[in-house]
Parts: structure tokens; sequence; C-alpha cells
């Protein structure tokens, strides 16, 4: 029996408008009507995730910053921070890379020292709270990842000036235009199986549904595993299974419904 759902936002519960479909609601109140619970798991800011679910999210579970920040109820369940004078390395670093714009993510807020109005625009998708300032390693915060975004794809572009330091942080590509570095034991998947530990609940209990190369840990830690019909070819093969629909077609709650979830009134 299933008991959490947990779900990848951008290119996955999302169409390519960053908008929930209207299904959702109704979908997600009969789910928690049957005991199981609806959950994200995203590279998202915990305010933007808290904002985007307001009406519900007093019963959802938050994996934001991609599993750095777990939130239940307003509580902090689980954070996992970066070393900060990395982090500052690791800004430094980006600001010799050309075309390359930077977000410092924070436990109270997300950082940016860019003047760049079109990259505000862009991250205020995902970012809820966000302070422009002087000097990203003059910042006093938390610090949960360094993000970076090239809009001519990072895969190609960024990745190879970080990969590296790979043995000793996560660098982990999110989407074709962010790249995100973290601990090394920040990923989605250790978020989740520490909830999974804290709550009794197993992963043959639990149905995972992802896009892209941050979403690689998250499907190792659950039974039903579905690569969206749109994701990375390396998520496709670390799942079990593959949505028929992408998500500009309501992948996950056709899928949801399909698999017979959903009680009909």
């Amino acid at each position: 029996m299933i008991k959490l759902i947990i779900t990848d936002m951008d290119g996955t519960l999302l169409n390519d408008q960053h908008e929930i479909h209207p299904d959702f609601w109704e979908i997600e109140e009969s789910l928690t009507n049957q005991g199981i619970m609806f959950s994200v798991a995203s590279g998202r800011q915990f305010y933007n995730l808290e904002s985007k679910f307001d009406r519900i999210k007093d019963r959802m579970l938050f994996f934001a910053e991609n599993g750095t920040h777990v939130v239940y109820k307003g509580k902090d369940l689980y954070v996992n921070p970066l070393d900060k004078e990395a982090a500052f390395q690791f800004i430094r670093k980006g600001r010799e890379l050309p075309d390359t714009q930077m977000v410092l993510c924070g436990k109270k807020s997300a950082y940016i020292e860019s003047k760049d109005e079109d990259f505000y625009r862009e991250i205020n998708k995902f970012y809820k709270k966000i302070e422009k300032v002087e000097d990203l390693t003059q910042v006093d915060d938390t610090i949960l990842k360094v993000t970076f975004c090239n809009y001519n794809g990072v895969e190609e572009h960024t990745y190879p000036h970080f990969k590296d330091y790979n043995e000793d942080f996560k660098v982990a590509i999110a989407a074709n235009i962010f790249i995100d570095i973290t601990s090394k034991t920040a990923n989605k998947g250790n978020a989740i199986k520490g909830i999974q530990k804290e709550m009794n609940i197993s992963p043959e209990e639990t149905l995972v549904f992802g896009d892209y190369l941050n979403d690689l840990e998250m499907m190792q830690n659950a039974r039903y595993s579905y690569a969206m019909k749109n994701a990375h070819p390396e998520i496709v093969n670390a799942s079990q299974y593959i949505t028929a629909y992408d998500n500009n077609e309501n992948g996950v709650l056709r899928t949801i419904t399909d698999m017979g979830l959903i009680k009909q009134n």
C-alpha cells in the first residue's frame, strides 16, 4: 500500500509555465482522506513551495533546496548545510566564468549580487525570498546550496568547471540552465530516507516522480519510481517505470489516477 507520494516540481508536477493543474487539489484531498501523504521534493526554496501550496501546507512534507531543508507543519525536520567557506570559494570561481549568474541559497533567504533584471525575474519563479547584496561572500546565513545559471546550458558550459568537486561535494545538474552544489550527503534521496525512517514508511510504500539529474537518488529510495516521459535519459535508466504522459500532459496526476489510487466519491 502506498503511504507516501513525493514529486519533483519543475518538469514534473508543473507544466512548462510552472503551473499546478487545477485537478491537483481534488486529487490531493482524495489521497489525504485515504491516509496517503502527498509531498514535493524540489530545488526550489521552501518559502516558494509553501506559498504554492498555501491552502494545504499544514499537511504536506516539503523537501526543499534539493533535500537540504525538510519542513513539516512549519517545523524543520532536517537541515543539511553547505560549509560556508566552501560556498564562498564556489562563488569566487563562478565570478570568473562567462555568461554565469549565481544564487547563494540560505535558510533565511536566497541572495544574488547580479543586477541583471532578466536573471532576477527568472529566479523569482523559484525563490520567494530574495535579497540583492553587493558581495555574496559577506552573507551571514546558514548556507544550503550554491546555484549557477547559464542560459547556454549548464551541462556543457558550467558542470565541467565544477565536476572535480564531486569527490567532496554534491554537484547536481538541476535543469538545463541550473546547476546546484550542496554538501556531499545532501540530496533528495538521503532526505527521503531519513524521513521514511522517522515516519515508519518503507521504500515499498513510497511512490516518486522526477525528471532531472537532481532526482537521481530519490529514484533509488522508492519501490515505485516513475521517470517522466520528458525525463533526462539517466533518470529513465534509474527508474522502475516511465509515465505515459509528460509534464505538460498532467503526467503525475494522470499516473496516480491510472494506478487506481484515487477513490471516486
